[in-house]
């Protein structure tokens, strides 16, 4: 009996470290892609000797980022970001002016919601996360005049899938999209009968599209 017992309580020790071993509670990843990038626009500006520009948009460029996700069911994760684009800030009017070197940084918390059995090959997520996105200062190209950096409130939104050759060790493709408030322009007033008058606003984005690949690892 006794020993009966000890082969019981082995067995049982044996299926808790296995289910473990499957048992991912951590996510880290890094991934590097390709961004297309779009500005605002605003007053036409008029430079002599050059051309009228109303527009500012980040030219699109490289991008690279990390992450790390923690688990907190099979399905629901929970985690931060990190993305970098290096790049060129574009003047845009009667002609295209190169303004200088810049780079655009994103900081987002998410939550990712991932699709299928954890042990499957492949997963597909959606993602959905609130942070910022920071515009670094550049030095113009035209005058060496330095430009501060700006750094404004961003959601971001993925949709991608991971997939497992092995255990550990895998591979992400993904598409996200990062829309950041900048400004709202003045459309004109509307008028309520009992609220009054009020100035209607345009709000304008910049909006990032990243279609990234990647290698993530799971613990």
């Amino acid at each position: 009996m006794f020993r009966n017992a000890l082969l019981a309580v082995a067995f049982v020790v044996a299926a808790s470290a296995g289910a473990q071993a499957q048992d991912h509670r951590v996510e880290i990843a890094g991934t590097a892609g390709w961004t297309f990038s779009d500005g605002v626009s605003g007053n036409p500006v008029l430079v002599p000797g050059v051309g009228t520009f109303d527009r500012l948009d980040p030219k699109d460029a490289f991008s690279w980022g990390a992450r790390i996700g923690f688990m907190v069911n099979e399905h629901v994760e929970v985690g931060g970001l990190f993305n970098l684009q290096s790049t060129t800030l574009e003047a845009g009017g009667t002609n295209t002016l190169e303004i200088g070197d810049q780079k655009i940084y994103n900081y987002h918390g998410f939550i990712a919601y991932n699709f299928g059995d954890p042990d499957a090959k492949t997963r597909p997520y959606f993602l959905g996360g609130a942070g910022a996105t920071q515009y670094g200062g550049l030095t113009t190209s035209i005058g060496n005049r330095d430009i501060g950096g700006n750094t404004q409130f961003s959601t971001t939104w993925a949709l991608g899938v991971k997939m497992y050759p092995g255990k550990s060790v895998g591979i992400m493709l993904e598409g996200r999209w990062t829309p950041t408030y900048i400004k709202s322009d003045s459309e004109g007033w509307w008028c309520d009968p009992y609220w009054g008058c009020y100035v209607v606003g345009n709000a304008q984005y910049s909006n990032q599209w990243e279609l990234a690949g990647g290698i993530t690892l799971r613990f």
